[in-house]
């Protein structure tokens, strides 16, 4: 079926909504692949652009190539090279998140390298690995301004099969800036909260019945804490479902949702609805097929969803639901001729509290291999609500030898989650909750309050690099330390 087709007859379902509407075609992997053939480098621009959101028109951050598009499609086996260039008034820098390069190239700054200055531009060639559903965003508080893109790295196999890429990027917005949603998360505390006690918290082994189903969703920790930000907006592709993106699908035709959570301080629940869904990859790392309609995401991690689309069509919200609370955002996918109706942007319930559950469940497709462990760390989480400060106790001595096989486990004293992000590594998850497993292989881990998981990886990539909290305001105020290779400063 021809394109023109496909927006025609989409256009005229989406009238049901009564508002302007963003309408994507149809686009395969195989189609994003052709249209990159340009000679190396690649071409990338940090610099500002507006978007509309709710009616009010916000400044916020791109990261764009030389045609406009968000984001960076690559290739897997190939080089990642590209030319990043900076046309904003402040210093900034990109890390590449999923991506395991040299340390020089990581992008946190001064760790090692230096912000990138206004109209600067910087050449970054390394090995792109292989494929994944990953992203690229800030390292500092301009990631709340959406300095973050996808990137996509795909594979010649994907190449032959017949499946359609939509790819949603999720944040959470605000109109105030950082700096301000800082300043009101200390004042606040400060003025009301009270102080952790940890003597309550001393043995966390003996509270884990706290947890349902050793973490299950759905269920909070008495005394947890959920939302510290209540943001103006959750968006998906930089859309509210005030004025959602409606994705153009075939008939009968399958679908792989990338699925990417870029909030700074905001889990999801991804309800693939009235399809579903066959979870095939988290992170960018294969696991064995898990079927249902509802996976959680917490920020930092990715999900790859398959869905097939009935032969009668239709219109399908893909819904990412607020953790604990009723606001949602999400894409709609649609086929020709569909009655798209209005998703309201507040739901009829409360999103799940994010668990272990599905953590328990993941099996990867490529583990890593069975070998002697070489050292082992334990760490805890921990944090004080009144001061809003957060830290990681232990990781001062992450030490480690280049070839080593290395063991961590992390426990969360804490309440609040903190989804942990381990850069230039991939890790497998060996433990939950002192129980063995065989888990998925990742780079950002998710834990709850009053849980532990113990992650597995090889020291393969020397460097000084940040394990932190990917809630951006825990990193900010101290939830970040260091796995730091011998003999590297």
């Amino acid at each position: 079926m021809k394109r023109r087709n496909f927006l025609n007859g989409l256009m005229v379902g989406a009238a049901a909504l009564g508002t302007s509407v963003a309408v994507r075609p149809l686009r395969t992997w195989a189609q994003v692949a052709a249209a990159n053939t340009s000679p190396a480098p690649r071409s990338l621009s940090v610099g500002y652009r507006a978007i509309d959101v709710m009616g009010r028109s916000a400044r916020v951050f791109g990261l764009v190539q030389p045609d406009g598009r968000p984001g960076l499609e690559v290739e897997a086996g190939t080089d990642f090279d590209l030319s990043l260039s900076s046309a904003i008034d402040e210093p900034t820098l990109i890390h590449w998140h999923g991506l395991t390069p040299p340390w020089a190239d990581d992008g946190v700054p001064g760790n090692p390298a230096a912000l990138l200055k206004p109209t600067e531009t910087r050449r970054y060639t390394f090995p792109v690995g292989a494929g994944g559903t990953h992203w690229m965003h800030a390292h500092t508080l301009q990631e709340q301004n959406l300095l973050a893109a996808p990137l996509i790295v795909g594979t010649a196999d994907e190449l032959k099969r017949d499946e359609q890429d939509v790819v949603v990027l999720l944040h959470d917005f605000s109109f105030k800036s950082p700096e301000e949603l800082l300043a009101k998360l200390k004042g606040k505390a400060a003025s009301g909260a009270m102080p952790m006690d940890h003597s309550a918290m001393s043995d966390i082994n003996g509270m884990q019945h706290m947890m349902s189903g050793n973490g299950m969703a759905g269920m909070a920790t008495p005394g947890m804490d959920l939302n510290d930000i209540d943001y103006d907006a959750y968006l998906a592709n930089d859309r509210t479902f005030d004025d959602p993106e409606i994705v153009t699908v075939e008939k009968g035709g399958r679908v792989r949702l990338r699925i990417i959570n870029g909030a700074t301080a905001t889990a999801f629940t991804i309800d693939t609805g009235r399809l579903s869904g066959e979870l095939i990859a988290v992170d960018g790392q294969g696991v064995e097929p898990v079927y249902g309609s509802n996976f959680p995401v917490a920020m930092g991690q990715r999900v790859d969803i398959r869905v097939n689309l009935p032969k009668e069509g239709g219109a399908f919200p893909v819904l990412a639901i607020r953790e604990g609370a009723v606001e949602r955002a999400g894409v709609i996918l649609a086929t020709t001729g569909a009655d798209v109706r209005r998703v309201q942007v507040a739901g009829d319930a409360k999103g799940p509290v994010l668990g272990l559950d599905l953590e328990q469940r993941l099996r990867p497709v490529a583990p890593i291999a069975t070998r002697k462990v070489d050292r082992r760390f334990r760490l805890s989480l921990t944090g004080d609500m009144a001061a809003y400060s957060w830290s990681i106790d232990g990781a001062d001595g992450l030490v480690v030898k280049r070839g080593e096989r290395v063991e961590v486990a992390i426990s969360n004293a804490s309440m609040m989650a903190h989804p942990m992000h381990l850069h230039g590594h991939h890790f497998q998850v060996i433990g939950i909750n002192g129980t063995p497993v065989a888990g998925a292989v990742r780079d950002t881990v998710l834990l709850p309050p009053m849980t532990n998981v113990v992650l597995a990886f090889d020291a393969d990539n020397p460097g000084r690099w940040p394990l932190h909290c990917h809630h951006l305001y825990h990193m900010a105020t101290g939830m970040m330390g260091y796995v730091t290779y011998d003999g590297i400063g």
